[in-house]
């Protein structure tokens, strides 16, 4: 690709990334899910900590799971839904035929997740500090916790254009609440996988939310253990993931 031939894919990429934020911006029920459902979690059952009574400091344990669960709404439940009805409705047709390459429009799509995303952890992370003090541990990672967030982030995406490349809108809207639920309840967000029954604590802990909260807190200094587990859990999901939505969505 040229220079003079890049430059405009870029404007138009960097043009759709707006338009992705302001579509976000207007959704109102995608917004409780992704910025005000978490900060009520976070706020809640850190001031009630029946889950995690053998924490020192509840929101040591919680705000890495919170992060985590901030992805998954954006990376997963708010990618797919809107995807998935921008597909049924024809808007990816449509756009498909524009000069902005299908390359381009994904950039601009996950572009947007990360921007929404940074503003999240940005307002978990000071309503942790200013309401319950918290701060890193002595043995967090900023690499870890950079990893643990793109490596999630792609992890959740790929989930999220598989279901909506590949299912009615109507079927992904409910696959992705469904999944949204299951990862909160079975991904060490808010409740120890050990609190879990044994066969459920196993099968959580190959969840990508479980080692995503994992890695959080490795990362953030809540736990000691080696991240690299999780981290690599992360990267299979991703991998799988992202080469299954790439190889069967439809774009109408």
């Amino acid at each position: 690709m040229t220079e003079a031939n890049g430059a405009p894919i870029l404007q138009s990429a960097l043009a759709q990334l707006g338009m992705e934020l302001r579509l976000t911006a207007r959704r109102g029920e995608n917004l409780f899910v992704i910025v005000v459902l978490p900060l009520i979690l976070l706020i809640f059952f850190a001031f009630v900590p029946a889950l995690t009574p053998n924490t020192p400091k509840p929101i040591d344990f919680l705000l890495p799971g919170i992060l985590a669960l901030a992805v998954i709404s954006t990376s997963l439940v708010n990618l797919s839904i809107a995807t998935a009805f921008e597909r049924s409705y024809g808007v990816l047709k449509r756009l498909g035929g524009s000069p902005l390459p299908r390359a381009g429009l994904i950039a601009a799509k996950i572009g947007a997740v990360v921007v929404v995303e940074v503003i999240q952890v940005i307002l978990l992370v000071a309503v942790a500090v200013a309401l319950f003090g918290w701060a890193p541990g002595p043995g967090g990672s900023a690499l870890v916790v950079i990893l643990a967030f793109g490596l999630g982030t792609l992890a959740f995406a790929g989930l999220g254009l598989l279901m909506a490349g590949t299912l009615r809108a109507e079927g992904t809207l409910a696959a992705a609440n469904g999944l949204f639920l299951v990862f909160l309840l079975l991904g060490g967000v808010i409740l120890p996988i050990d609190h879990l029954p044994s066969f459920l604590a196993d099968l959580a802990r190959i969840l990508p939310a479980s080692a995503l909260s994992d890695a959080y807190r490795i990362g953030l200094g809540s736990a000691s253990s080696d991240a690299l587990p999780s981290l690599l859990v992360l990267l299979a999901w991703g991998a799988i993931a992202s080469l299954l939505a790439a190889r069967t969505f439809r774009w109408e």
